[in-house]
């Protein structure tokens, strides 16, 4: 059973990731862009350096996760296990997501505190 219960955890993992990651290359651009001050190609090249590494961390998360999966006899654990393990990685990905959140407004303030400072 817990060859069934890894292909759904990956199957969702993937999904999650994937659609999540995408938002966040879709939407975050624009705050990158603020950062950059309007240069272009170097926010689109660190977004996607961003997107890359995030799928890169949160698939090697799930795939390192399914060494934490206690064995699966019945239906009722199996279904247990994947949402607890889903539980989990989406909690990481919303803490990373937060972190980074956190930094860019940091930035941000700093940014804005120095243009108060020179005029």
């Amino acid at each position: 059973m817990n060859s069934i219960a890894y292909i759904i955890y990956l199957l969702l993992t993937y999904f999650i990731t994937v659609h999540v990651g995408l938002r966040f290359y879709r939407n975050g651009r624009i705050y990158i862009l603020g950062l950059l001050e309007g240069n272009e190609a170097l926010t689109d090249f660190i977004n996607k350096l961003l997107l890359v590494g995030y799928y890169l961390l949160n698939l090697g998360y799930a795939a390192l996760m399914i060494q934490l999966w206690t064995t699966v006899v019945t239906w009722l654990a199996l279904f247990e296990s994947i949402f607890i393990m889903t539980g989990r990685i989406m909690l990481t990905l919303a803490l990373i997501h937060f972190m980074n959140m956190l930094v860019i407004y940091l930035i941000r303030k700093r940014q804005q505190a120095s243009l108060h400072t020179k005029q």
